[in-house]
C-alpha cells in the first residue's frame, strides 16, 4: 500500500510539473523568439569576416587594434563616474524620502520619477539647450559675474556625465528608498537606548542595513550606462565614443555587421560578468526592500 501510494505521489508531482511546463511554454516561446534567437544571430554574425566565411577575425581585430581598448576603457570610465555621481546624489535623496512620512514620500517621489514620463532624446536635447556655449547656464553665470568666458559645459565628458547622471538617478533612488523604507527603526532605538548618537547609529546601524539597496541600484545604473548611445552622441560632440556609439558607427557607415556583432558581443559578455559578480556579492533576496 505505502509503495502504490509513493507511485501515485510521483504520477501526480509529474502531472503537476507538466501542467506548469504548459502554462509557461508561452512565455518561453516568446523570450525565445524576442531574447534567445537575436543573441544568438548576433554570435552568428561576430563570427563572419568580410568574404563571409566563418573565422574570429572580428575578435582578432579587437584585440589588435588599440582603439578599441580605448573605446572600452572610455565606456567603464564614463559607466563608473556616472555611477558614483549618482551615488553622491541618490543617497542623501533617498535618505530624505525614507525619513518622511509615507504620504509626504510619495508626493516628493513624483519629482523623482518625473523624468520617466518624458523622452531620453528629448531630455539630451534640452541640457544641450542649457549647457552649450551661449546657452543659458553659460549665460546666466556670465550675467552674475560668476565666470568671464564661456565654459567649455557640453561637447566633453563632464557634458556627458551631466545627462547621464539625469537619466540615470531614478534608478539609483527607487530601490534604494525601497531598501531604506525596510529598515526595522527599533534598530536606531536601540542603538540610541545604548548610548550612541545620531550619527553613529547611522554609520553603525543604518547605512550598513541599506547597503543592498545602494549596491542594488548601482549596479542597475553601471549596467544600463555601459550601453548608453544617445546622450554621449549628442551630449559628447564626437568627442565620447562608448561602445554604443563605435557599433552604429560600424553599422551605419561602414556597413560592418561582424565587426558591430563582435562588439556588442564583447559588451554583453562584460555586462554577464558584472551582473555574475553583482549576484553572488548580493542576492535578489535581499535587493529591493528584502531582508536585511
Amino acid at each position: 500500500m505505502t509503495a502504490l501510494n509513493a507511485r501515485a505521489l510521483r504520477r501526480d508531482a509529474l502531472r503537476e510539473r507538466l501542467a506548469l511546463f504548459g502554462l509557461t511554454l508561452p512565455a518561453l516561446m516568446l523570450v525565445t523568439i524576442t531574447m534567445i534567437l537575436p543573441i544568438a544571430w548576433l554570435f552568428w554574425l561576430s563570427l563572419l569576416d568580410d568574404s563571409g566565411a566563418v573565422s574570429l577575425a572580428n575578435y582578432q581585430r579587437l584585440v589588435e587594434q588599440p582603439s578599441y581598448a580605448r573605446i572600452f576603457a572610455t565606456t567603464f570610465e564614463i559607466s563608473a563616474a556616472a555611477t558614483a555621481i549618482s551615488v553622491l546624489l541618490g543617497y542623501p535623496l533617498a535618505y530624505l524620502l525614507s525619513q518622511l512620512s509615507p504620504r509626504m514620500a510619495n508626493l516628493l517621489m513624483i519629482g523623482v520619477l518625473l523624468p520617466f514620463w518624458t523622452s531620453i532624446l528629448v531630455r539630451t536635447y534640452a541640457w544641450l539647450v542649457l549647457l552649450q556655449r551661449h546657452g543659458l547656464v553659460n549665460n546666466w553665470g556670465i550675467e552674475l559675474g560668476l565666470w568671464e568666458e564661456p565654459l567649455p559645459l557640453v561637447y566633453n565628458p563632464g557634458g556627458t556625465l551631466i545627462g547621464m547622471v539625469h537619466i540615470m538617478l531614478p534608478f539609483l533612488v527607487l530601490p534604494l528608498y525601497g531598501s531604506m523604507r525596510a529598515i526595522d527603526r527599533t534598530y536606531l532605538k536601540a542603538a540610541a537606548n545604548l548610548g550612541a548618537s545620531p550619527i553613529r547609529a547611522f554609520w553603525q546601524v543604518f547605512f550598513p542595513l541599506s547597503l543592498p539597496g545602494l549596491f542594488a541600484g548601482s549596479t542597475i545604473v553601471f549596467i544600463l550606462c555601459l550601453g548608453f548611445y544617445i546622450t554621449p552622441a549628442m551630449l559628447g560632440g564626437g568627442k565620447v565614443i562608448m561602445v554604443a556609439n563605435r557599433v552604429a558607427s560600424d553599422v551605419e557607415m561602414f556597413f560592418n555587421w561582424g565587426a558591430a556583432s563582435a562588439l556588442g558581443v564583447v559588451l554583453l559578455v562584460a555586462t554577464m560578468i558584472v551582473l555574475a559578480v553583482a549576484a553572488r556579492l548580493a542576492p535578489l533576496s535581499r535587493i529591493f526592500g528584502g531582508h536585511q
